[in-house]
């Protein structure tokens, strides 16, 4: 099965990108996190990012905060479909980060989800693969239902209470 590759620059945003672990561990999706910083360890960065390819890897997910020049250092360098999620930051509540990744130069681009949307990043990277995979997009297919019964059960459960605590 394709691999996702999930990298952060910091263990703060471990939190957060964990989200995008559940998802693909929710679909038996194999993935490998990494902390690699772009700025620190640029090296090990190149190496590892231009690597992944030859290592089954189809599909990364990157989280970065404030200037967030990995999800973008990652595009130029991982010829397949990158994720970034911008990362909630203290200064200006992720604005920047989001605003940094979804500014790609053209011809290297990032898809680009809410900020700190990592469990959407997870969805995105399960509906990428399963284009190519049948047993996948059945699975993808039985927890979109599953989000539908979840909010009728939802909307059944404030019906029976009739509005009450909400007048």
């Amino acid at each position: 099965m394709p691999k996702v590759s999930i990298i952060m620059g910091s263990d703060s945003d471990l939190e957060t990108m964990g989200k995008s672990a559940a998802i693909l561990e929710e679909f038996g999706i194999e993935y490998e996190m990494r902390i690699i910083s772009a700025h620190r360890e640029p090296d090990i960065f190149f190496e590892y990012v231009k690597g992944l390819k030859d290592r089954g890897f189809k599909v990364i997910i990157a989280g970065a905060g404030m200037a967030a020049h990995l999800p973008g250092m990652c595009a130029a360098l991982f010829p397949l479909p990158v994720i970034g999620v911008p990362m909630h930051t203290k200064s200006l509540g992720g604005r920047d980060s989001l605003y940094s990744i979804v500014q790609m130069p053209s011809g290297v681009p990032v898809a680009t989800v809410a900020i700190d949307g990592a469990k959407n990043a997870g969805i995105l990277a399960v509906k990428i693969l399963a284009v190519s995979d049948e047993i996948l997009e059945e699975k993808l297919v039985k927890y979109i239902e599953n989000m539908e019964k979840e909010v009728a059960a939802k909307d059944e459960r404030l019906r029976e209470k009739e509005y009450k605590d909400y007048k």
